[in-house]
C-alpha cells in the first residue's frame, strides 16, 4: 500500500494571439512553437504511457484562451502551414550538415520531430484538444480550467461581477470544448483574494491551486501545511503548492534543467545562419526568429557551447527522474508517520517548461511516471479530486491573498511599468456592468455590439499584457493589445449610447476578436 501520493498539475495556457487582419504575424508564432514544443511532445508522451499499460494520473489546465486557439480553423491552417515550413526547413539543414559529425544526426532529429508533429496534429484533425479528451475520458488525466482570459482576478475584487463573468464564461467554454464542466480550476498566477471561493462555488468549481504561502498564511493555520488540502469557508477546496518539489524542476539555478548537458533555448540558427539563406522560413515581415532548431547544449556560463548529445541528455533526465522520485519517497516517507491521512505533495508547474523551455521536460516526465509506476511503492499519483473523493473532511481555513508571482503578491501586475492600464480597465469594467443592467431588451443589433463589448472586455483583462509589460519583452504589443481591446470596447459603447451602431464596423471588430462565440454580455449583470 502506498504511504503519500503525488499531485502533477501542469498549467497550460498562452494568451489569444490571432490577427486575421495580417497573412503572417510574429507573436502568432508563440502558439505554433507551443504545439510543437510541448502540448504535441505531451501528448506523444501520454500515448506512449497508455500504450505500456503505465497508470498515471496528470491534471492539466487548459485554458480558455488555449482551448479557443486549438480549436480555430484559421490558426489550424496556419500552424499546419508553418509545420510544412519547418520540416522543409529541417530538410535543407540536412542537406547543408551532411557528412558534420557534429550536427547531421541532429538535423535528422529535428525532421523526425516535425514530421512526427504533423503526423499527430493530422491524426487530431487539427484539433488538439481531442487527444487531451482521451486521455480525460479514460480518468488518466483531469482537465481543469482557468479565468476566461487569464485576469488577475484580485485586481477586480471591487467588481465582483467581473470576476463572475471571468469564472463563468471560463466554466462555459470548458463544457463546449471538452464536453464537461470543470471541477478544478487554475487561478490565473495563482491569484487569490479571500472571499474569491464564493464565486468558485456558485460556478460549481471543487477546488483550486494556491501558491504555498496563501495557504502557511491562512487563519487559522493549517495543521498539515501544504501536505493535505484544507476548505475555505465556502467549502472549495484549496490545494497549496509543494515549494521542494517545485524548485527543483523549475529552477534553472537549482533544478534539473540547468544541467549542461540539456539543450540550450537561446542558441537557435534563426540567429546563427545566414539571412538570406533563412529569409523563406522567418516571420513574414523578414524578422530573425526562434525555428525551434538549436544544435548546442548548455555546457555552462560561456558563449562557447558544445554540441548537444541527445543520448547524454536522455540519459541525465532518466537520472534526473530518478532523483525527484527518490527525494518524493523520502518525503513521503517522512510526512506519514506524523500525519493521520496520506500525505499530498502538489507539483504545479508552468506546461511551456517541459518542452518549450527544458526541451527534454517531457521525456523526464515520462520517464518519472514509468518510474513510479513500477519502480516504487511508496506514493502514487493522483490528481486532486481523487484526494478529496479518498478524503473528504478536512481543516477549514481562509487563505490569504497571494500568487505565485515575484515576492508573493501583486508587484508583477502592478508596478511603474503597468500601473496605467488599471484606471482604464476599471473604467470599462464599470460601464460594461451599467449595460448589461441597462439593456433589458435590447434589439439584434445592440446584443450583438453588447456581446462584443465583453470579449474585449475580457480580452482587455488579460494579465499576460501586464507581465508582459513588466519583462520588457514584447511590450510595444502587449501595450497595444491593451489599448485596441480598449478603444474597441470604447467605441462599441459610445455608439450604444448615440444608438448608432454600425454593421460594418462591428462586424470588422467581431472577426478580429472572435472568442468565445456563444458569450452573453447579461453574465455582467449578475
Amino acid at each position: 500500500m502506498a504511504k503519500g501520493y503525488l499531485s502533477i498539475i501542469l498549467h497550460a495556457h498562452l494568451p489569444y494571439i490571432r490577427h486575421p487582419e495580417h497573412e503572417h504575424f510574429l507573436e502568432e508564432r508563440w502558439f505554433y512553437e507551443a504545439l510543437t514544443e510541448t502540448y504535441i511532445p505531451l501528448i506523444k508522451a501520454f500515448r506512449a504511457l497508455a500504450r505500456d499499460g503505465v497508470g498515471f494520473r496528470i491534471t492539466l489546465s487548459l485554458t480558455p484562451p488555449l482551448l479557443s486557439m486549438m480549436t480555430d480553423e484559421l490558426l489550424q491552417k496556419r500552424y499546419a502551414r508553418h509545420l510544412e515550413a519547418m520540416i522543409e526547413l529541417s530538410r535543407r539543414e540536412m542537406e547543408r550538415t551532411k557528412g558534420d559529425g557534429r550536427f547531421e544526426g541532429l538535423t535528422r532529429m529535428y525532421h523526425s520531430a516535425f514530421t512526427e508533429c504533423r503526423r499527430i496534429f493530422r491524426e487530431c484533425g487539427g484539433d488538439l484538444t481531442k487527444a487531451f479528451k482521451e486521455f480525460a475520458d479514460r480518468g488518466q488525466l483531469e482537465i481543469i480550467t482557468c479565468a476566461a482570459t487569464h485576469a488577475f482576478l484580485p485586481f477586480f475584487e471591487l467588481y465582483p461581477e467581473a470576476v463572475r463573468a471571468q469564472i463563468r464564461v471560463a466554466v462555459q467554454t470548458h463544457k463546449r470544448i471538452l464536453g464537461r464542466k470543470p471541477r478544478g480550476i487554475w487561478l490565473p498566477e495563482c491569484g487569490y483574494y479571500p472571499g474569491l471561493d464564493e464565486i468558485l462555488k456558485e460556478e460549481g468549481i471543487r477546488f483550486f491551486i494556491l501558491e504555498t504561502h496563501g495557504v502557511l498564511f491562512g487563519s487559522p493555520r493549517p495543521r498539515y501545511g501544504t501536505f493535505a488540502p484544507v476548505y475555505c469557508p465556502s467549502g472549495v477546496a484549496a490545494f497549496g503548492r509543494d515549494l521542494e518539489s517545485s524548485k527543483s524542476v523549475w529552477s534553472a539555478e537549482e533544478g534539473y534543467p540547468g544541467d549542461a548537458v540539456y539543450r540550450d533555448f537561446y542558441r537557435d540558427i534563426g540567429f546563427d545562419l545566414d539571412y538570406d539563406y533563412l529569409k523563406p522560413y522567418l516571420n513574414g515581415d523578414g524578422v530573425r526568429v526562434q525555428t525551434g532548431i538549436k544544435y548546442f547544449r548548455i555546457t555552462g556560463r560561456t558563449d562557447q557551447k558544445e554540441p548537444y548529445d541527445p543520448r547524454a541528455a536522455r540519459d541525465k533526465a532518466a537520472e534526473h527522474a530518478g532523483n525527484f522520485m527518490f527525494n518524493r519517497e523520502r518525503q513521503v516517507e517522512h510526512l506519514s508517520a506524523s500525519m493521520d491521512r496520506k500525505p499530498l505533495i502538489v507539483a504545479p508547474y508552468d506546461a511551456e517548461l517541459f518542452g518549450h523551455w527544458w526541451f527534454e521536460g517531457p521525456q523526464w516526465l515520462e520517464f518519472l511516471l514509468r518510474k513510479i509506476h513500477y519502480d516504487q511503492n511508496i506514493f502514487k499519483t493522483i490528481t486532486p479530486m481523487e484526494y478529496l473523493d479518498q478524503y473528504p473532511r478536512n481543516q477549514t481555513v481562509t487563505p490569504c491573498m497571494s500568487s505565485w508571482g515575484y515576492k508573493g503578491y501583486a508587484e508583477v501586475w502592478l508596478n511603474a511599468s503597468n500601473d496605467w492600464i488599471y484606471r482604464h480597465l476599471h473604467t470599462a469594467t464599470e460601464r460594461m456592468i451599467a449595460s448589461a443592467k441597462f439593456y433589458q431588451k435590447p434589439s439584434a443589433l445592440e446584443r450583438r455590439a453588447l456581446n462584443q463589448m465583453a470579449r474585449e472586455l475580457m480580452l482587455a483583462q488579460s494579465s499576460d499584457w501586464a507581465f508582459i509589460m513588466k519583462t520588457g519583452t514584447h511590450t510595444d504589443y502587449a501595450v497595444k493589445r491593451t489599448l485596441a481591446h480598449l478603444e474597441r470596447f470604447t467605441r462599441l459603447w459610445e455608439a450604444l449610447g448615440k444608438k448608432l451602431v454600425d454593421m460594418d464596423t462591428l462586424e470588422s471588430i467581431e472577426s478580429k476578436d472572435n472568442i468565445f462565440p456563444q458569450i452573453d454580455y447579461r453574465v455582467y449583470a449578475h
